[in-house]
C-alpha cells in the first residue's frame, strides 16, 4: 500500500471541522495525526467522536512537523493569518472559511468588515468547486472551499451561464438548514426562534453573493455584459440541507437549455440533473448536488438541492483534496456521514 498522507484538521470541534473528520477517518489514503480544537484542547478525541477509533487528545494549534496538508476549518479571518506558515513548511492547506474565496482583498472589508489578513496570497488560491476548477486544483497549493449558498447557487446556474442562454437578471431564492449557521449557540439558531418558523434574512445581501457574481461572471464572457443577481436566503427549520430556486428569463428553448445542463455536466460525479424537482431530504447526509431544469413559460426555473455540510462544506473539500492528492475523486465520499 502507498504511503498514507499525514492530515490534521484545525478546528475539528465545528460542524465542518467534525464532518470533515468523520471523511477523512475512513480514507484509505488518510492518516489522521492531528486535531485541534481550543476548547477541548488536552481532551480525548472520543469526547467529540465516540464512535471513531480515534486514538489521542485535541491540541490548541497544529503542529507542523510531518504534517502533508491541514484542513483549516477556522472561522472566518482566524485561520488566514496562518497560511502563510503553513505553506512555507510544505504544508497544503484546504481552507473551509471565506478568507481565500474572493479574488479581490478590496471585497473583504466589505463583507467581511475587516480588512484581509493575507491579500498576497489570494492570487495562489484555487476555489473548490470541482465542476468548474478541476484541472487547476490539481497543483493547488490553497484551495478555498466555496459557501454552502455560493456552491448550490453556481452549480444551478453555471451551465445556463456559460452557454449564453441568461437573458434577464438573475433572482435566487435559497433556503438553508440551521447547521449552516455553525455549532455555536445563539439566540438566531435556539430551537424555540426557528422552529415551525422560516424567514429570509440578509435582504440586503449575503456574504455568498460576491461569490456567486465572481465564478458566474468567469463563464458568462465580456459578450454578456454585466451579471445582474439578487440573492436571498432563508432559514429553514431542519437540520441540513440547501435548497437553491433559480429564476431568469430564457433565451432559446426549454430543450436547449437541459440540454446545456445535460452536456455541462456529464461524466461529473456528484452533480446529477434529476426529472424532478429535488428536495433537500434526497440529497442529505451525501456530496450530491441534484439539479432540475424546468420553466414556466418564458422564464427558466432551476432547482438546486444539496446538504449544506457535505458537498456545501466538508464532503466538497475531501473531493478538493482528492483531485489535488492523486486519488480518485469520489474516495471517501459514497458512504453517508449521519451526524448531525
Amino acid at each position: 500500500m502507498a504511503k498514507k498522507l499525514k492530515v490534521g484538521v484545525a478546528g475539528a470541534n465545528g460542524y465542518a471541522g467534525m464532518t470533515a473528520v468523520h471523511l477523512l477517518a475512513r480514507h484509505p489514503g488518510v492518516e489522521l495525526t492531528q486535531l485541534t480544537s481550543r476548547s477541548y484542547a488536552g481532551k480525548p478525541y472520543a469526547e467529540v467522536f465516540p464512535l471513531l477509533e480515534l486514538e489521542g487528545a485535541f491540541s490548541s494549534e497544529p503542529s507542523l512537523d510531518g504534517l502533508d496538508v491541514v484542513f483549516s476549518c477556522l472561522p472566518h479571518n482566524v485561520g488566514a493569518a496562518k497560511v502563510e506558515s503553513w505553506l512555507a513548511a510544505g504544508v497544503r492547506v484546504i481552507d473551509m472559511s471565506a478568507d481565500f474565496r474572493l479574488h479581490d482583498a478590496e471585497q473583504y472589508p466589505k463583507w467581511y468588515r475587516r480588512q484581509h489578513p493575507a491579500p498576497s496570497l489570494l492570487g495562489k488560491a484555487v476555489l473548490g468547486l470541482p465542476e468548474l476548477h478541476e484541472a487547476d486544483l490539481k497543483d493547488a497549493q490553497v484551495i478555498a472551499v466555496p459557501g454552502c449558498y455560493s456552491t448550490a447557487a453556481i452549480l444551478a446556474l453555471a451551465p445556463a451561464v456559460s452557454a449564453g442562454l441568461v437573458g434577464s437578471d438573475i433572482v435566487v431564492d435559497a433556503k438553508s438548514g440551521v447547521s449552516g449557521a455553525g455549532r455555536s449557540p445563539g439566540m438566531g439558531v435556539h430551537f424555540s426562534e426557528v422552529n415551525e418558523s422560516v424567514g429570509a434574512y440578509a435582504v440586503e445581501g449575503h456574504r455568498h453573493l460576491p461569490e456567486i457574481v465572481q465564478e458566474l461572471s468567469a463563464l458568462g464572457g465580456p459578450e454578456q455584459g454585466s451579471l445582474g443577481l439578487t440573492f436571498v436566503p432563508h432559514l429553514a427549520p431542519m437540520t441540513r440541507g440547501i435548497l437553491a430556486t433559480c429564476y431568469f428569463d430564457l433565451k432559446g428553448s426549454a430543450g436547449e437549455l437541459e440540454e446545456a445542463y445535460r452536456e455541462f455536466y456529464s461524466g461529473q460525479p456528484f452533480t446529477r440533473i434529476v426529472d424532478k424537482t429535488p428536495t433537500t431530504k434526497l440529497a442529505a447526509h451525501s456530496n450530491l448536488c441534484l439539479v432540475n431544469v424546468g420553466a414556466q413559460g418564458k422564464k427558466a426555473v432551476v432547482t438546486a438541492a444539496l446538504d449544506n455540510l457535505i458537498k456545501g462544506a466538508s464532503g466538497q473539500g475531501v473531493e478538493c483534496f482528492n483531485i489535488a492528492c492523486g486519488f480518485d475523486r469520489t474516495t471517501a465520499l459514497l458512504g453517508a456521514v449521519q451526524w448531525p
